[in-house]
């Protein structure tokens, strides 16, 4: 099984829409029982008193769009622990990757990658909860998440 954990800075709306992104295209493809995805935040700013925030409504929103349903997500921190956890730890932007390697201890296998590398670019995925354009971001969100699935599907066994 290939574990990913998508990362942004608040977990609600970037790294949310890449998971839900990803797993409807797994699943799709019929490679469901061969991937665990999740998401998770570089901060605690939508986190209060241990419980994250709900997917911000324009990004549920932007979601629904396209028949998937984040229903139920809320916010987590990335944690030291989840670099032993995961297979691959990707992050939005520049931003989330200097971030995770601070909070991870750096990257000694390699685990951590910028979503739109996999489709061969060193873009950002822009964050619209700063920018309003919620479809381009899912749009790029889309676009990493194939090139990713492309990337993994010589992984898999």
């Amino acid at each position: 099984m290939i574990k990913i954990l998508f990362i942004c800075h608040g977990n609600i709306c970037r790294s949310p829409m890449a998971e839900f992104v990803m797993k409807d295209i797994v699943e799709r493809a019929g490679l469901t029982d061969q991937f665990y995805i999740a998401s998770a935040a570089t901060s605690t700013e939508e986190i209060w008193n241990g419980t994250g925030n709900l997917v911000y409504p324009p990004a549920r929103e932007e979601l629904s769009r396209h028949g998937i349903s984040c229903a139920g997500k809320r916010a987590v921190q990335l944690t030291p622990s989840d670099y032993g956890k995961y297979d691959y730890l990707i992050g939005m932007d520049s931003a989330n990757i200097r971030n995770m390697l601070r909070m991870l201890g750096g990257d000694p296998e390699g685990k951590i990658f910028q979503l739109l590398f996999f489709a061969g670019s060193e873009d950002d995925i822009s964050d619209p909860w700063y920018t309003g354009h919620f479809e381009v971001t899912y749009r790029d969100v889309e676009r990493g998440c194939h090139a990713l699935l492309e990337f993994l599907r010589g992984k898999l066994c």
